[in-house]
């Protein structure tokens, strides 16, 4: 069963497109729960994912309501990233089929998103840090979750 990586409405093309090639490379699915704020055939998407884009498994949903029908029929364990959350994502167990949500560069997720998750992590940052690059983010948490599940 693969690790699932969500973004939320994301922003910014180049961070899409790298968390693309980042799912190619460690054999992830990406969701991408719609509306984007950018055309997912958008320019910047195909340079950072650049030849990686046609191995990635990427799975579009319309709005948030189909992708939680998908996750209900899944069974899938939805957990999300957030800076409002205490638990830091290194002190979490994660198993094989979970999926890592994401919020948008700009806003993260609105108050329904984050009472619809199962659980919800943070990656630790020094006080006067605001936040992390998306892309990043989604490297480490998809690297802690894929160590503890042997991959």
């Amino acid at each position: 069963m693969p690790l699932h990586i969500a973004l939320f409405q994301p922003d910014i093309p180049g961070n899409t497109g790298t968390i693309l090639r980042l799912g190619a490379c460690l054999d992830c699915r990406v969701h991408i729960v719609e509306p984007a704020g950018f055309r997912l055939d958008d320019k910047s998407l195909r340079r950072a994912g650049m030849d990686y884009l046609e191995l990635a498994a990427l799975q579009r949903h319309t709005d948030w309501e189909q992708f939680l029908k998908w996750r209900d029929e899944e069974k899938v364990r939805l957990i999300l990233f957030t800076t409002k959350a205490e638990r830091a994502y290194t002190d979490f167990s994660y198993n094989e089929g979970d999926c890592l949500l994401f919020g948008r560069e700009t806003a993260g997720v609105p108050d329904d998103v984050h009472e619809s998750c199962d659980e919800r992590v943070t990656i630790p940052m020094a006080a006067q840090a605001r936040s992390l690059n998306l892309a990043m983010s989604v490297a480490m948490g998809a690297g802690e979750a894929l160590r503890q599940i042997g991959r």
